[in-house]
């Protein structure tokens, strides 16, 4: 197991993770520590276990938009590929329906595909 120091509110902690990980702990204790410093500078202080608990709620309701996000993105991934399914379905009939409905499903997956990149939550800091 590899260690890591990290700094939250100006508090080190020593931490475990397993090897290979610690530059992504680092990330994610330092992201933390700016949504703390933010409930601090919006709140002065409060006191560090009631700025801790608020910071993770906030943390939480990023996450569970962003599951709501991907949970409508699979659902139009299934949409798109039923579509590209019936269009296979098709193409034995007529090689023009096809080529149609896969230019239209290319379309919409560039179109997915860039919605998805726009939807990227910004980095804090």
């Amino acid at each position: 197991m590899a260690q890591v120091t990290v700094t939250i509110d100006g508090k080190t902690y020593r931490m475990a993770c397993d090897e290979g990980q610690e530059a992504h702990l680092i990330d994610l204790a330092e992201r933390f520590d700016r949504y703390v410093l933010h409930l601090k500078d919006s709140f002065g202080e409060i006191g560090d276990q009631r700025i801790t608990v608020m910071a993770g709620i906030m943390v939480m309701d990023e996450l569970a938009e962003l599951q709501k996000r991907v949970r409508g993105m699979e659902s139009e991934i299934a949409t798109l590929r039923k579509t590209r399914d019936d269009a296979l379905l098709k193409a034995d009939k007529n090689d023009a329906t096809l080529t149609g409905s896969i230019a239209e499903l290319a379309e919409r997956i560039e179109a997915v595909a860039a919605r998805l990149s726009a939807n990227e939550p910004p980095r804090q800091g």
